[in-house]
């Protein structure tokens, strides 16, 4: 299991990086293991505003559907066209392959989240 030093992560397997006041999220390596090949991305609406623990988009692999919940509160500025034709790109590499970016409506949020050393203690105790 991959995961990156610099993101924050959420208990749902999302993973959140912040640049300034806007934050790229996207689901993790742990997250696309467990669902399996990804074939389709249902991406939220742009300027759609979210909370933190809305679902906001949906990953359907050939085992199942699963809902992305958003870790932090803001406004969809930009979806990640690119997963609509290749959503397999989830797979190859889930920290690439963001799905929505947002502007954060309440930047103290992402201090709630895990760093990368509490989300693989997290992981290993879901096992």
């Amino acid at each position: 299991m991959k995961v990156i030093k610099n993101l924050k992560y959420s208990k749902d397997h999302e993973w959140v990086k912040v640049e300034g006041n806007k934050a790229y999220i996207g689901i993790t390596d742990y997250a696309q293991h467990a669902l399996g090949d990804i074939v389709f991305v249902e991406l939220p609406e742009t300027d759609t505003e979210i909370s933190g623990g809305d679902a906001f988009a949906v990953v359907e692999s050939v085992k199942a559907a699963a809902d992305v919940y958003s870790p932090v509160s803001g406004v969809v500025l930009e979806v990640n066209e690119e997963l609509l034709d290749a959503p397999e790109r989830i797979n190859e590499d889930p920290y690439e392959s963001w799905i929505a970016l947002i502007e954060l409506s309440d930047p103290d949020e992402v201090e709630e989240l895990m760093d990368a050393v509490e989300y693989e203690k997290f992981c290993s105790e879901e096992d």
